[in-house]
């Protein structure tokens, strides 16, 4: 198996409309395959507009539903790995934000359910509440592929570092995010939070976002990007509709994590009161 293999994300335009949402997600799939991606990422809720009013009437149980079907679908028919974005999952009367992960075979590999419910309050820029409707999940998911291990986990959770850090800790040399930042976060803290997740780590980071709406009830920030384990921006998307594509090199990687051996240091730090 080669060092090196594709990774594509799907920057989606997302909409009420869930048949046309799928149909833009297999549109997409199709293209980042036919680029050569053995790895397909799209984005977080991307069959229905992000909303706590929208969860409920889009959720799906597992194995059923629409969505969940059309993914197992899309990554037997190009013998892909596919890493679902994430739609509103229910189970057991709960609902949460799921990233359902599917082999080349059409299996499903593992699910993320985003562990930190986006719960924000920013005067003067937005404010909104997962947990009026989502219930948080409590795992570190990873999985593997003959290229490498792979992380996944969603939108807020990069924002805490032990979770990037399991993940780096079980082996992971890719972590997958799907994500929708919005107009207030995403100028200030997208790019800066991707890198500084990848660096501290040494690990690939692949944010995939849905596409910008201007008239939407939450605008999405757009801009999927793939850093590098050095903290590098190897590509990054605009605000519209886009399949992006970047080559995740293994060798680079081990480079990297052989001249800066940061996940070796495992122990606990002390910090002492001077």
């Amino acid at each position: 198996m080669s060092a090196i293999f594709k990774l594509g994300l799907c920057q989606l335009p997302v909409s009420a409309d869930k048949a046309a949402n799928l149909s833009n997600a297999r549109d997409a799939v199709k293209e980042a395959a036919a680029c050569g991606c053995q790895l397909v990422a799209l984005p977080e809720m991307f069959n229905c507009p992000y909303g706590n009013q929208y969860f409920s009437a889009y959720a799906e149980e597992f194995p059923g539903g629409e969505t969940i079907h059309t993914l197992a679908d899309l990554a037997r028919e190009h013998a892909i790995y596919l890493v679902g974005g994430s739609l509103p999952e229910r189970d057991a009367g709960n609902l949460y934000n799921t990233s359902f992960v599917f082999g080349p075979e059409g299996t499903l590999l593992t699910r993320h359910r985003k562990v930190h419910l986006f719960d924000i309050d920013i005067p003067g820029g937005i404010t909104f509440k997962e947990s009026d409707t989502l219930t948080a999940g409590d795992s570190v998911t990873v999985f593997d592929t003959p290229f490498c291990r792979v992380g996944v986990a969603i939108c807020y959770d990069i924002r805490f570092p032990e979770l990037t850090r399991s993940m780096a800790l079980k082996g992971s040399q890719l972590l997958v995010l799907p994500a929708a930042f919005n107009m207030t976060t995403g100028p200030a803290h997208w790019e800066l939070t991707m890198r500084a997740r990848a660096l501290d780590n040494q690990l690939y980071v692949a944010a995939v976002s849905p596409a910008r709406d201007e008239k939407a009830g939450y605008v999405a920030y757009g801009h999927s990007m793939v850093t590098s384990p050095w903290g590098e921006v190897l590509v990054q998307a605009h605000e519209k509709p886009a399949v992006l594509t970047a080559d995740i090199d293994l060798r680079y990687l081990s480079r990297i994590r052989q001249q800066l051996p940061l996940l070796k240091h495992r122990r606990e730090t002390v910090y002492l009161d001077i």
